[in-house]
Order: C-alpha cells, then structure tokens, then sequence
C-alpha cells in the first residue's frame, strides 16, 4: 500500500516531508506539482476526502496567489471555480499534499502526518 506525495522539489518544507516520509520508511509515489498538476477531478475528490476548507489546499503565501488578488476574488468564486484554479498551475497549491487511503494532508505537519500514515506498512 503507497501513499501519493505531491510536491515541489525546491519546496524546503517539501524536502523536509520527504525526509520525514523516507525516516519512517513509507513507500510513497512521488509526484512533482508543476510537471503533474493536479486535476480538478482529482482536487474534487482529495478537498471532500480530507474535510479541510478549500482555503487549505491555496499556496496562500506564494507569489502567484499574491499576483492574482486572490485573497479578495476566492469569496466570490464557487468551489468548482476554485477547484479549476488550482488546477491551472501547482504554484497555486499549498504542498506538500499527502493523499492515503483514508486521509489528505495539506502543508506539513509531523503529528498530522504521523496519524495519517498510522495504518501504513513500512519499507522491507
């Protein structure tokens, strides 16, 4: 059982994740954010998988989020609107992304993390 990590390789929180990920020897699929962008499809299904707000899978401190305003327009945009925007471009999407079986994770938290990858097998 792998679990799918998506991330930005210059990210350092990204690099540290994946060292984070590699220490507790978890087999994961690796996915870089700009070459593979998420789809909207697949947006849909990890925004209702995880429970989190939409908010939490925007790159909110990235320079694109910043460049588009978008802290004023995501109010007004549905969510399928919002769900197509962070499709155009990985830059727009808060990395890493932990997707398992039964939970996604946005950003890196280790205690999150930990919980989240519980039921996974190690390497071996």
């Amino acid at each position: 059982m792998s679990v799918l990590f998506v991330e930005y390789p210059k990210c350092s929180t990204c690099q540290k994740a994946k060292k984070w990920l590699e220490a507790q020897g978890i087999d994961y699929e690796a996915r870089h954010i700009k070459e593979q962008r998420p789809t909207a499809q697949e947006l849909t299904e990890w925004h209702e998988k995880s429970g989190l707000d939409i908010k939490r899978f925007f790159n909110t401190s990235g320079l694109l989020y910043k460049e588009m305003h978008l802290k004023d327009r995501l109010p007004e945009m549905t969510l399928q609107e919002k769900y197509e925007l962070l499709a155009s471009d990985g830059m727009l999407v808060k990395r890493p992304i932990l997707v398992t079986e039964d939970a996604v994770l946005t950003g890196f938290k280790e205690a999150d993390w930990d919980k989240a990858i519980a039921n996974y097998g190690k390497k071996g």
